[in-house]
């Protein structure tokens, strides 16, 4: 009897030490994985923290511009330093998604416009903002050129205050210093949304050259640019 109580001591002991040991182990593994976790998230958030809202870097900034025909303002931006994307659509009108063709009939109230997306740490809202009282005429209403109606008026959808200030500061220092014969009728328009043009009107200048709309309207704006802007070219 004392054989077979000393046996089930010992076998209880040993069963107890086990179980210790186990959850011993299934300790370290829950701070282990807890500890992944935690650097995961910390990397989550590095990453977040170092994007924008659309997965861009910080150093990142958008402006969209309306400036006559997106193809023309298009074409200046892809060439400036510092620009990354540049796309060609609508903005300001109260149609949800509109095509080229209904904003054509100047009802839907959009504007033509490029959306810009620039590094902050190659160029500025400034600079982005100059280049486009080069290229446009800033005083003519709805009209650049040949090109008539509402969507095409000189328009500058800000996205911030900060953007707005400049853009005011810029058109200040115009008029004051009579840059133009006329008073500069840019609009200045909180952002609201950007509808992105068919896939033929990206890159437009680019692909169709020799099209007589692109020598007669689009190269002069450019050789403008290049000649004021000579400094600034993407290599």
């Amino acid at each position: 009897m004392n054989i077979i109580k000393t046996n089930k001591t010992t076998f209880l002991l040993i069963l107890f030490q086990i179980i210790a040991v186990f959850t011993l182990l299934l300790s370290a593994c829950g701070t282990t994985t807890d500890k992944k976790k935690q650097m995961e998230n910390k990397s989550n958030f590095t990453s977040v923290a170092e994007t924008d809202q659309v997965g861009n870097p910080s150093s990142y900034d958008t402006l969209t511009l309306g400036g006559g025909c997106f193809w023309c303002v298009e074409a200046v931006y892809e060439m400036l330093d510092g620009v990354v994307k540049v796309e060609s659509g609508f903005s300001g009108g109260k149609v949800k998604n509109p095509s080229y063709e209904e904003v054509c009939t100047g009802l839907t109230g959009h504007a033509e416009v490029a959306q810009i997306t620039f590094d902050k740490t190659k160029t500025s809202v400034d600079e982005i903002l100059k280049v486009f009282f080069t290229v446009h005429d800033p005083t003519s209403l709805n009209r650049q050129g040949d090109d008539v109606g509402t969507q095409y008026r000189s328009v500058i959808f800000y996205r911030n205050e900060y953007q707005r200030k400049i853009a005011k500061s810029i058109i200040d220092d115009l008029n004051n210093n009579h840059a133009y014969a006329k008073p500069i009728v840019t609009q200045l328009v909180p952002y609201s949304i950007f509808y992105k043009a068919e896939d033929y009107h990206q890159d437009y200048y680019n692909q169709h050259k020799e099209a007589p709309y692109c020598k007669l309207v689009i190269q002069p704006k450019l050789e403008k640019f290049e000649k004021v802007f000579k400094d600034r070219l993407k290599k």
